[in-house]
Order: structure tokens, then sequence, then C-alpha cells
């Protein structure tokens, strides 16, 4: 029996919170990304890490994101003026979703995650307070937007676009209230490669004591 060799995914030199890895290990190994282009949003740290087909990271960059903590948009929200949005709404939910680039209301490229939500991964909107929030090394001050998803303009156009132009993708929103091996069905590669191992030593010991008993 030949163990099977787990697939990882390749961070480079970035830095990236447990659960990213964990999620991008899983995508690679599984193949949930189905041949396409990934992305990782992490919530908590206010990162976004984008991936080629293969697993190898395109570049990492932070983000800011929805205003209120949570991980499911309010029903119908995507229907609504932005002005009725109350503050405790302005969610980025957490979930499996497949991208595509395309444009806003006022024609601007976006990369659309979540439609029905009207929720996208754009630059940044370029204010004073967004862009100062952006450039702090903390995340703590990243919770700002109705729920999209700003990245750095370069980032958005130098990784994103590229990325995802010509093909679909998917984007992982990690969640934050919530375990992500609950909310995308995922495993830990490592300990799954683990039991592999051992379960294919264990098969040649065994063959061998029937041969034993045999003689």
């Amino acid at each position: 029996m030949v163990a099977h060799h787990s697939k990882l995914a390749n961070f480079e030199q970035a830095r990236a919170s447990g659960d990213a890895r964990h999620v991008a290990n899983w995508v690679v190994d599984s193949g949930d990304n189905r041949r396409m282009p990934f992305a990782i949003v992490d919530k908590r740290d206010a990162q976004v890490f984008v991936f080629d087909a293969d697993g190898r990271l395109r570049g990492a960059a932070p983000a800011l994101l929805g205003l209120a903590r949570g991980d499911d948009s309010v029903p119908g929200i995507g229907n609504r003026k932005l002005s009725s949005i109350r503050p405790d709404e302005r969610t980025t939910p957490a979930g499996r979703f497949v991208a595509a680039l395309g444009s806003n209301a006022r024609g601007e490229e976006i990369l659309w995650i979540d439609y029905d939500g009207a929720v996208s991964m754009h630059r940044v909107i370029a204010t004073k307070n967004r862009l100062a929030r952006l450039a702090t090394p903390t995340p703590l001050d990243n919770r700002i937007s109705y729920g999209c998803i700003n990245v750095p303009t370069k980032f958005y156009e130098n990784v994103v676009r590229p990325a995802f132009t010509g093909t679909n993708g998917i984007v992982y929103v990690l969640p934050e209230t919530k375990p992500a091996s609950k909310v995308f069905a995922s495993y830990d590669v490592e300990e799954k490669h683990a039991r592999e191992q051992a379960a294919s030593q264990a098969v040649p010991a065994q063959v061998a004591s029937g041969a034993a008993r045999n003689y």
C-alpha cells in the first residue's frame, strides 16, 4: 500500500494565522478549488491571501472589512440602500464563494464574491480615514466597511485582477464566531497524512504475521 502524500499551500514568506493555513492546506489537498485560483480572507487578522490554482501564493495584503463582527449577512441586504443598513448589520459574511470579476453600479471593476448580498473585493475607497486604517500594523482598526473587502489599489491591480482574469475563482472568507472546520467541513491535512502513514505501515505488518502462520 502506497501512502498518500499530502499537498500543502505555499505561503512563501507571508505570515498567516493557523486558520488561514488550515483552510489553504485543505483546499490544496482536497482540490476543493476545482483547479481554479482562490483567495483566503482572514477577518480576524484583516488579511487577504491570493493563490494560483496549485496553491502557490501570488500575493498578500491587509484589508478593510465589515464594521460589525459576525459571519452571516442579513437576508435581503443586497437590495437595500446603504443609508438603511444599521452598523450592526454591516458584516462580511463567512463561507465559500464562487467569485468573478465584474462591475459595480458606477462601472468600476470589482471582484464579485456574493452578488446577492452585494459583497465584493475592490480597491480601497481612497478617503484619508480608510487609507490610514489600511496602513496601520494592527487589524484592530480595519473594521469600517458595509461588508465589502477593501484592498490596496496596487494589490488589486497587480494580484487580484491578474489571478481572476478570464476565469472564475473561489474566495474563502474565514469565520470569526465559529470554527473554520465547521464552516468549510475541512480537515487538518497533517493529521490526515499522519493517519494514512500509520495505516500504510500497519498493512505490511499484518501481511507478514499472516504469512508466518501459514508456514
